[in-house]
C-alpha cells in the first residue's frame, strides 16, 4: 500500500499510547495451563445474541475499507459468510448497506454514526431494516474525530486529495494505484446520496445524547448494541436504556489517547452490568489467544479489525481468509494447553492469579 494509506489504517491518535497499550495490557496477561485433561475433540463455536457463531470472533466496522485494496468491502463480507462469523458494515464503508447484505446474508450488522442530520442517520437506519439486517450497532465514542498525526503529516483526508506529495506515494506503488484506478476511486457509498445532509467524516458528532439513544431505540427494532463504552456507570445507564448489548472499544486507540485499554475496563463493565448482559470487545486483540483473555476476562464475543486488513493487502482474499485461519488455530491450539474443550467453557479460571495487571 501507498505510505499514506498503510499510516491511515495502522495509525492512532496522538502519540499512539492507547494503541500501545491496547496491546501491552493484553499482553500482560498470563493464562494457566493445565494437563491430563482429556481435549480430543474441541470446538470453538459460541453463542451471542442469539446466534450461534461458528468462531468467537468477528469483523468489527471500518471505515473506507477498499482503499486497503479494490474490493476489500466484499471480501470481508465473503469471508464472513463463509466462516459463519458477523461482518459490522460502517457507516463509512466503500460498499452499500443493501450490497453487503447480499454479500453475507444474515452475517451483516450495521453501524451507524450520527452526526449533524438525524434525518439522514434515521435514513440509513431504515434502509438497513428494509434489507434485512437484525443487528445496529451505535457508535458513540466519535463525538469529534481526534487527529492522527501520521494523517496530518501525510496530508489524508476523505476524500482523498491528491497533491505532488501524495502523487509521488501512488507512483512508487503502481500496482495498487493501477487496480484501484481500474476499480474505481473508492466513496462513501452509503452517504454521498443524501446531498447537502451528506455525513461528512471531520464534522462534529457532539449533539448526540442519552436523549437520542432513547429516540434510537423506539425507533429500531432489531438488536441494538452501543459501542466505545469504556465507563462502568456509562454501561448501567446503556442497559437501562434498553440497548440489548455493550460494545467495549477505545476506537482502537484512535480517539482519545489517554483512554485505558478496552480489556483493562471489561472487567469493571461486566460488574456493573451483571453476568448474563452481552459484552462485545475489540482494540488491541492480534492473536488467539488474545482473544481467549478477553472471554476469560467476561466478554461473550470479540471483534477485531485492523488483523483482516492486513491479511487483505497482502494477498487478497486469501490473504483475508489465512487471518481467519490462524486466528482459529491459535485458539484451537490455546484451548488444548489450557485443558478447555469448549469455547463457552471459557472462564477467569484459566487465568493466572495475580499476575494479571489490567
Amino acid at each position: 500500500m501507498p505510505r499514506i494509506i498503510f499510516d491511515y489504517i495502522d495509525g492512532a491518535a496522538g502519540d499512539e499510547r492507547t494503541a500501545q497499550r491496547n496491546s501491552e495490557t493484553l499482553d500482560n496477561i498470563l493464562l494457566s495451563p493445565r494437563v491430563l485433561v482429556n481435549v480430543h475433540e474441541r470446538t470453538l463455536k459460541k453463542s451471542v445474541l442469539g446466534n450461534t457463531w461458528n468462531l468467537p470472533f468477528g469483523i468489527a466496522p471500518m471505515g473506507m475499507c477498499n482503499l486497503t485494496w479494490p474490493h476489500a468491502d466484499t471480501m470481508l463480507a465473503k469471508a464472513a459468510a463463509h466462516y459463519n462469523i458477523p461482518v459490522a458494515l460502517s457507516t463509512m464503508a466503500s460498499s452499500t448497506i443493501e450490497d453487503t447484505r447480499d454479500r453475507a446474508g444474515n452475517n451483516a450488522w450495521f453501524q451507524i454514526y450520527v452526526g449533524s442530520s438525524e434525518e439522514l442517520a434515521y435514513g440509513l437506519i431504515d434502509r438497513a431494516s428494509a434489507c434485512g439486517y437484525d443487528t445496529l450497532i451505535f457508535t458513540v465514542d466519535v463525538p469529534q474525530v481526534a487527529p492522527r498525526p501520521r494523517d496530518q503529516q501525510n496530508g489524508f483526508k476523505a476524500p482523498l486529495k491528491i497533491g505532488p506529495k501524495q502523487f509521488i506515494d501512488f507512483a512508487t506503488h503502481p500496482e495498487w494505484s493501477i487496480r484501484s484506478l481500474l476499480a474505481g476511486v473508492p466513496e462513501l457509498a452509503n452517504t454521498q446520496l443524501y446531498g447537502d445532509k451528506a455525513f461528512v467524516r471531520d464534522d462534529s458528532r457532539g449533539k448526540v445524547d442519552w436523549a437520542f439513544l432513547d429516540r434510537l431505540r423506539q425507533h429500531w427494532n432489531g438488536k441494538l448494541l452501543v459501542k466505545g463504552v469504556l465507563n462502568p456507570s456509562d454501561a448501567a445507564r446503556i442497559k437501562d436504556a434498553g440497548a440489548d448489548g455493550l460494545y467495549i472499544s477505545n476506537h482502537g486507540g484512535r480517539q482519545l489517547n489517554s483512554a485505558p485499554a478496552s480489556v483493562s475496563q471489561l472487567p469493571l463493565i461486566r460488574q456493573a452490568v451483571g453476568p448474563d448482559y452481552p459484552l462485545l470487545l475489540d482494540s488491541g486483540v492480534r492473536n488467539g489467544e488474545g482473544i481467549i483473555k478477553a472471554l476469560a476476562l467476561g466478554a461473550d464475543f470479540v471483534m477485531l479489525g485492523r488483523p483482516f486488513l492486513y491479511g487483505i493487502a497482502a494477498a487478497g482474499q486469501s490473504g483475508m481468509n489465512n487471518v481467519v485461519d490462524l486466528l482459529s488455530e491459535q485458539i484451537d491450539t490455546a484451548m488444548a494447553q489450557l485443558g478447555v474443550t469448549e469455547v463457552e467453557a471459557i472462564t477467569a479460571d484459566i487465568l493466572l492469579e495475580n499476575a494479571n495487571r489490567l
